[in-house]
């Protein structure tokens, strides 16, 4: 065969490729609100960047007829591209070709990519949409799925990883996405679950939908497995995009800046209206970050978990920065067991890939009750102190208003070695509020009161003015400054430029326990 001819082969194949499980299964995937593998890395990559790998790798497996069924590529596109031009890692499953199911040469192909990644010090995005284990091919489907877990394992903390529900997801297939950094589902199309309805009315008699079991709204605001749901298959892939924009390709970089186009120096007069007088008077703490950070950019992350306080992704003079803040709108901005893991696992992201930390602080104390107490609230409340007080990067604190018992302390205070500490006039800094400190305080006083309740009142305010404040702390140099809320902006900005080139080191040690 001359050289025009095996070109022409060639170019056959490759195309061949292209085909997936053939037509009618693209048309049925498109029918059910699905995207193509293909058509999903399209979206995602940067035209024209796409370079696949092991296209025309085929499966080996010789039981139940399959030697009878080999389709190119083993349904799995992998390859890598560009985001906005910088390298990134893909896989995408195909759902047309045996639902996505995974066996030893599908592990095998995304285990490729994801050893690529990692020494390239690039970032993996997965398109997961899977029917899980490939049953046919027994144990090598088991092992298959396990080499894939101990790479995310070893690649976390080192490039970011981001798993993307497109579909189906189930049984031991979650525990790849569960070990990434983030998770995006899809509101009516994907499910994740270790054991489907059919499986849980057998063994519990428990009724459940798919949706109700698995669905993205489900994992998005009840279990918190999932830290976006969206809207479509196309709004999904631009998230993914929107968040890399804000990550560091790697552990050993630094996250990309941007080229500024908010002023540093701008003065937010509205802020000294944002937090009402009343510190028991609920209000928006986003409206406070929108106004603080750069156009008011502000990329939330698990928004409709654990919704008590706030987490996600901004700028401030075109650096990226991870923001944590208290949400008096949501149990008074009270940490609980569920606050805790969200922002301790966000807080730990951030430090692993060198992103500074901005705190909004507005808490009263921790959520107590028997189902707190007997949930862990103790040991999931050390997940948060331990992250903040593990994490070498750029730390900044502003205490807003109330910053009460422990809580002051987790919240990223100068004694878990925050770098500055600022507080507005309005903050109150205290073992706890007025009225719970009067009872203890004055117990006597108010047993022998003539008229209690004015008693009590005249002592909260007494106690209010001369310790809820923040000037004790600032005599004390745990508050480095005191600050109008309309020059917050500034002065962050200026705190983050001067800690840009910050230094830290911790004890060197294997790993830490954090209290899991």
């Amino acid at each position: 065969m001359s050289m025009q001819g095996k070109i022409a082969d060639l170019r056959a194949r490759k195309k061949s490729t292209h085909k997936g499980g053939g037509e009618e299964r693209i048309e049925r995937q498109h029918k059910a609100g699905k995207l193509t593998a293909r058509e999903r890395i399209g979206l995602l990559l940067d035209p024209g960047s796409f370079r696949e790998l092991d296209a025309m790798r085929v499966h080996d497996c010789h039981d139940f007829g399959m030697e009878e069924k080999q389709v190119p590529g083993d349904g799995v596109v992998t390859g890598y591209g560009a985001v906005d031009g910088r390298l990134v890692y893909v896989f995408a499953q195909d759902f047309t070709v045996f639902g996505g199911s995974l066996g030893l040469v599908h592990a095998e192909k995304i285990c490729k990519v994801m050893d690529l990644a990692l020494k390239n010090g690039a970032p993996m995005v997965g398109l997961n949409d899977s029917g899980g284990a490939r049953i046919q091919e027994g144990v090598d489907a088991l092992g298959g799925y396990a080499e894939v877990f101990f790479r995310n394992t070893i690649a976390s903390g080192v490039i970011p990883q981001i798993s993307a529900i497109m579909g189906p997801c189930a049984g031991g297939a979650v525990y790849s996405p569960a070990i990434t950094d983030f998770i995006f589902m899809v509101d009516g199309t994907s499910h994740m679950f270790i054991t489907g309805p059919d499986v849980i009315k057998t063994v519990t008699n428990e009724e459940v939908t798919f949706d109700e079991l698995g669905g993205a709204e489900t994992h998005a605001s009840r279990s918190g497995v999932a830290h976006f749901n969206t809207p479509n298959e196309a709004a999904c892939i631009e998230d993914i995009k929107r968040l890399l924009s804000f990550l560091p390709s790697n552990n050993l970089e630094d996250p990309p800046r941007a080229v500024p186009t908010d002023d540093p120096a701008r003065i937010a007069p509205d802020l000294d209206e944002v937090v009402p007088d009343s510190p028991d008077k609920p209000y928006d703490v986003t409206e406070v970050v929108r106004r603080l950070v750069d156009d008011g950019d502000f990329m939330e992350v698990h928004g409709d978990w654990a919704q008590n306080i706030v987490c996600g992704f901004a700028r401030l003079d075109g650096h990226p920065v991870g923001v944590v803040a208290n949400q008096p709108r949501v149990l008074a901005g009270v940490l609980d067991i569920d606050a805790a893991d969200k922002a301790g696992r966000f807080v730990r992201f951030c430090d692993s890939f060198n992103i500074p930390l901005v705190t909004l602080v507005d808490v009263p104390g921790f959520l107590p009750g028997t189902d707190q107490e007997y949930g862990g609230i103790i040991r999931h409340g050390a997940k948060l102190l331990y992250a903040y007080c593990e994490a070498t990067v750029p730390k900044l604190t502003v205490i807003l208003r109330k910053a009460y018992g422990g809580a002051y302390d987790v919240m990223c205070s100068k004694h878990v070695r925050a770098d500055f500490n600022y507080a507005w006039p309005s903050a109150e800094i205290a073992v706890m509020g007025p009225e719970g400190a009067v009872n203890i305080v004055f117990r006597n006083e108010l047993k022998g009161a003539k008229d209690p309740a004015k008693t009590k009142d005249k002592l909260v305010e007494e106690y209010r003015t001369k310790f809820a404040n923040p000037y004790i702390a600032a005599r004390k140099g745990y508050i480095d400054d005191v600050i109008e809320p309309a020059e917050t902006r500034a002065v962050l900005i200026d705190g983050l430029r001067s800690l840009l080139n910050k230094k830290e080191t911790r004890p060197q040690k294997k790993h830490g326990n954090i209290p899991l």
